[in-house]
C-alpha cells in the first residue's frame, strides 16, 4: 500500500487528526484513514491504524504526546485499520489499555490484545482527566451493525462536542482536514461504491439517535472531519440512506461495485 506523508492538524481544541492519503485505494479518489488523539491528563487514541502503518501512526502521535503518556488506546470496532497496531501501541506506552464495549472484549479483545482490556458498559463515560474546561471525557456508546460489525460503538467528547464517528460519513478524496461543506452527499456516493452498512434500519435509528448529542465536530475516519451543525448533517445522513437504499431500491440484493476487487477495512 502506498502511503503519502501522514500530517497532523487539530480539528477541535485539544483533538488531533492524524491522516494518510493513500491513493491506491478507491483510484482514482484515493483514501484516508484517520486517527484521533485527545490530548489529555490521560491521552487517548482512536483508532491505531493497521500495523503496516504503525512507524508512521506512531511517529505522528509523538509530535503532540510522548508516546509513553498514552492513557487510553479505543476504536469504533475490531478490523485492520481501525485496531491494527493495537498491541504496538501497547508495547510502546506502558500505561495504555485497550477501553472498548464488552460486546467487543468478550468476543474479541480479552484474546486479542496484549493487555486486558477495560470494557465500557452503553452510557459509560471516561474521565480522561483535566481540570475545569480542559476536562476531557468521553462517552462510549454502542451502534450495533452500525455502520457494521456487531460490537460497533462511537465516543462522544463532551467538553468540545467531537463525535468520534468511526466509519460513519466515509467518503473518498483527499480533503482538508476539517470542513464545514455538506459531507452528506459524498458519504452516500460513498455507499453507492463500498455498501459497509450492515443494516439500514439500525442505520437510520442509530444516525437519528447521535443527532440528538448535537455534536460540533464529526471526527471521521475516512474523508475530511466536519465542523458545524452535526445534528443536522447525522439526520440528513439518515434521510439519505432511507431514501436512497430503502427497500424498493434492493439494496441488500445488489452486489458491491467492489465485488471480488481489494476495498478498505473500517
Amino acid at each position: 500500500m502506498d502511503a503519502t506523508d501522514t500530517r497532523v492538524d487539530e480539528i477541535a481544541d485539544g483533538i488531533y487528526r492524524i491522516s494518510t492519503f493513500v491513493p491506491e485505494v478507491a483510484a482514482p479518489a484515493g483514501f484516508t484513514f484517520n486517527q484521533f488523539l485527545i490530548d489529555a491528563e490521560e491521552p487517548l487514541l482512536f483508532h491505531t491504524g493497521m500495523r503496516h502503518l504503525f512507524p508512521r501512526v506512531s511517529e505522528a502521535v509523538r509530535r503532540v504526546v510522548p508516546l509513553d503518556r498514552l492513557r487510553w488506546l479505543a476504536f469504533g470496532h475490531v478490523e485492520a485499520d481501525e485496531c491494527g497496531a493495537m498491541n504496538e501501541f501497547l508495547a510502546v506506552a506502558p500505561r495504555a489499555q485497550v477501553a472498548h464495549g464488552l460486546q467487543g472484549c468478550l468476543v474479541s479483545l480479552d484474546d486479542l490484545a496484549d493487555r486486558p482490556p477495560r470494557p465500557l458498559a452503553h452510557g459509560e463515560t471516561l474521565d480522561l482527566g483535566g481540570k475545569e474546561v480542559l476536562r476531557r471525557r468521553v462517552l462510549h456508546l454502542n451502534t450495533p451493525h452500525v455502520p457494521h460489525n456487531w460490537e460497533a460503538r462511537v465516543l462522544f467528547e463532551e467538553t468540545t462536542g467531537t463525535l468520534l464517528c468511526g466509519d460513519l460519513f466515509t467518503h473518498l478524496g483527499n480533503g482538508p482536514p476539517v470542513t464545514d461543506h455538506d459531507l452528506v452527499e459524498p458519504a452516500l456516493d460513498a455507499e453507492e461504491v463500498f455498501r459497509q452498512t450492515s443494516c439500514l434500519t439500525a442505520a437510520v435509528e442509530t444516525l437519528r439517535s447521535l443527532a440528538r448529542l448535537s455534536p460540533a465536530t464529526l471526527a471521521v475516519m475516512h474523508g475530511s472531519s466536519y465542523r458545524g451543525d452535526g445534528a443536522a448533517a447525522l439526520r440528513a445522513l439518515a434521510d439519505g440512506y432511507q431514501e436512497r437504499f430503502g427497500p424498493e431500491r434492493e439494496f441488500a440484493a445488489r452486489p458491491s461495485a467492489l465485488a471480488g476487487a481489494s476495498a478498505p477495512q473500517g
